[in-house]
């Protein structure tokens, strides 16, 4: 039965060490397309470009070497090198109060939906130095807080896009591997490839592909314990 149980518990573990090898490979196969413009570091970024637009007006009239374009190629740098969500939150907020000006306040206070004649006030008297009122600092906090759910919003929906677009492709990749794994080892001289696709073989190729990628982080933790399961039911029979 020890005997049984380990031939079995042998074959598991093999299985689960070529998963987790292969979602490894496929992983680091997507990471390294990073290199191409960002690759898959560009899924998600849009959610951030679409939420923090109606933020970003410029005041009529006014010039300023850093403005829209340049505030989103920030944003978009700090995304794609992958900077904390944090900090990137609080860089998007203080860009956007730093382009706050009487010009463009009622469009921003329409943005937000909070009163546009304090914020105007607000900001103009933050441009000549005289000290707001309560009313209008109150006004600054309601924008704030209106601000920082739609970041909170747009960079919560942007990563899990990214983490599920690149689960997606190295899920992809790993079952492209996969299948190419199986002719190389399973293939002969009589198995062309188009029967090769009508084999079990195949089928095995594919489940090793398509559950690679969510493996390949816990497959040490389950070798492990299913050795200590199959060591405690050996010991148990004896």
């Amino acid at each position: 039965m020890a005997d049984i149980l380990n031939g079995d518990l042998s074959n598991i573990l093999n299985f689960l060490s070529a998963a987790a090898g292969l979602g490894t490979a496929a992983m680091g196969l997507v990471d390294a397309t990073k290199a191409f413009g960002g690759g898959p570091s560009n899924f998600g970024y849009g959610y951030i470009d679409e939420e923090i637009g109606p933020f970003l007006i410029r005041a009529p009239g006014t010039s300023t070497r850093f403005g829209r374009a340049e505030t989103l190629r920030t944003l978009r740098s700090n995304w794609l090198n992958g900077v904390a969500k944090a900090d990137q939150k609080a860089k998007a907020k203080s860009l956007i109060h730093l382009g706050l000006t009487q010009g463009n306040a009622a469009d921003l206070a329409a943005a937000a939906g909070v009163d546009k004649t304090k914020l105007e006030s607000l900001a103009q008297k933050v441009g000549t130095g005289i000290a707001p009122t309560q009313g209008e600092i109150n006004v600054l906090g309601q924008f704030d807080v209106v601000l920082s759910a739609v970041l909170d919003a747009a960079y919560e929906r942007g990563d899990q896009k990214y983490r599920n677009a690149c689960k997606l492709l190295a899920m992809l990749v790993s079952t492209i591997l996969a299948a190419i794994g199986g002719w190389l080892v399973y293939g002969s001289a009589a198995l062309d490839v188009w029967s090769y696709f009508c084999t079990w073989k195949f089928g095995i190729s594919l489940v090793v592909g398509l559950s690679a990628t969510p493996l390949a982080p816990m497959a040490k933790d389950l070798a492990t314990s299913l050795q200590a399961a199959v060591t405690a039911v050996g010991a148990a029979k004896r």
